[in-house]
């Protein structure tokens, strides 16, 4: 699906649009797999692996961005502040280790971006902790287990289901919620809602526009600094690190939410938005106006070796509130 399409039916999914109201059978002949296959790993026709160390699997219901991996990064240094030796498995979504390194892949902020995905290099950068990209998640994580990890965390690993886990944890964008709420193709459902009854915790990234589920916790993703994209230095956010107009590029599932970020922080910015997880050449950056350039931390890793003095990404983090930051240290000490 090329970028142009892939945007029109995101945005008529998140709209319910009539016309996805055709496709409508082709939703039920998806629901019935997804169904089968997961009945199949409920009753051992299919295998699932447990590692001998919890597992907390952190994924979404919903195609497009919504705020996951900033949420993964801040479990993994809450965990590390509490003792815990955390790794993080990827499927490395974009990346194709196998024309290289080959599986499992151990990223680092070194790792080229097309054996790793942008993803996985940026949770790297951000946590320092190994983190270690495999289609084949049981493998991966054995991995990690390698490495001395003595918890995991399964990046976008809701529907991964080879692999067990002791907690799961849904991310859903405030604003765009569960779309028209029908399964892909005929809307933005990787799994019926019927799901959600069976996950440990639903955090809704920002305020909800919609109806949210029973006993969900809300959280936003606040914007901590500046890096220049030329040596990597940080720079506080107010006074920003330049002046004027700026070019907002953003690849992420859900570039709105990024714009929308910098107006927030009295940016004025002149938006460009491409298709998740593209790669960036020097011609998508350049503009004839001498304009500086800003981007998402997951964009910059494809960009990093770009020559761009005046580039500059905007890091943020997640800030989860504290009665789900309660929670979530009474159910870790039940996996001690």
């Amino acid at each position: 699906m090329n970028h142009g399409l892939g945007e029109r039916w995101l945005q008529a999914a998140y709209g319910d649009a009539a016309w996805l109201g055709t496709l409508r059978p082709l939703e039920a002949v998806y629901r019935w797999a997804m169904a089968r296959r997961a009945a199949a790993y409920r009753d051992g026709r299919r295998k699932v692996w447990r590692a001998e160390v919890p597992v907390i699997v952190v994924g979404n219901v919903t195609l497009g961005g919504t705020g996951k991996s900033p949420l993964v990064a801040w479990l993994a240094r809450y965990l590390t502040e509490h003792g815990w030796r955390p790794g993080i498995v990827s499927r490395g979504y974009g990346g194709e280790a196998g024309q290289g390194a080959g599986y499992p892949l151990h990223v680092t902020t070194q790792t080229p971006i097309a054996q790793s995905g942008d993803e996985p290099r940026m949770l790297a950068r951000q946590t320092g902790l190994p983190v270690v990209v495999d289609p084949d998640r049981p493998r991966g994580a054995r991995a990690l287990l390698e490495l001395g990890c003595d918890i995991l965390l399964s990046d976008d690993g809701l529907q991964h289901l080879a692999l067990g886990r002791d907690l799961e944890l849904v991310v859903v964008d405030g604003r765009r919620g569960f779309g028209n709420g029908h399964c892909l193709p005929a809307g933005p459902l990787r799994e019926p809602l019927t799901r959600l009854a069976e996950v440990d915790a639903v955090l809704i990234n920002g305020a909800p526009a919609f109806a949210p589920p029973a006993g969900a916790w809300t959280f936003h993703l606040a914007p901590s600094r500046w890096r220049s994209l030329a040596d990597g230095m940080a720079w506080p956010l107010e006074p920003a690190p330049f002046r004027g107009a700026v070019h907002a590029v953003a690849g992420i599932g859900n570039p709105g939410r990024f714009f929308d970020t910098l107006a927030a922080l009295g940016v004025e910015a002149k938006p460009h938005a491409f298709a998740d997880h593209h790669r960036f050449t020097l011609q998508d950056l350049t503009f004839d106006d001498g304009l500086p350039v800003v981007m998402t931390a997951k964009d910059a890793e494809k960009c990093d070796a770009m020559t761009l003095e005046q580039g500059w990404v905007l890091e943020v983090e997640a800030a989860p509130p504290a009665d789900f930051v309660a929670w979530l240290d009474r159910r870790l000490a039940g996996l001690r």
